[in-house]
């Protein structure tokens, strides 16, 4: 009997060009939305997430510039899917691949890997014109992943 697809891997495979080869994905949090981050501020755990949250959304979040091809991601909540095509890259609904932002796979630069925050592993995806995004994953195969299809 054929292995089940998961509602991620339907997802992933959604709205796919005729011929166009899924590559990598796997469910991300864009920095610059992130919620939730928890830190240790003396024992202040509300005013420790406020300052996790604040850190993570401002500090090495996004690199873009106006025009820029990083600057073209839309604000965003929650875990979406990152996939990785042969033709592009983009993000999309885990549920069900609504596309929410994607860019031609010659856009692409390379995947950088990050000093991880707590228990989510982060990373940098670099566009072709110096702009970048951050994002957070909670695990870092999704990284490697990443990295072995766009190069890092």
């Amino acid at each position: 009997m054929p292995e089940q697809m998961s509602t991620h891997q339907r997802s992933a495979l959604s709205q796919l060009a005729p011929g166009e080869q899924l590559l990598a994905f796997g469910i991300v949090v864009p920095a610059k939305s992130a919620k939730g981050v928890k830190m240790n501020y003396h024992g202040h755990g509300k005013a420790g997430g406020a300052l996790g949250d604040h850190l993570v959304q401002s500090v090495g979040a996004v690199s873009a510039g106006a025009g820029t091809i990083a600057s073209g991601m839309p604000e965003t909540s929650g875990g979406l899917l990152l996939r990785v095509t042969d033709q592009r890259v983009g993000l999309v609904r885990p549920l069900d691949g609504t596309p929410v932002w994607e860019i031609p796979r010659s856009w692409t630069a390379r995947v950088e890997r990050r000093p991880r925050l707590q228990l989510m592993a982060r990373f940098r995806l670099h566009c072709a014109d110096g702009s970048w995004l951050a994002f957070l994953t909670m695990r870092r195969r999704t990284i490697e992943t990443f990295k072995d299809v766009i190069g890092g």
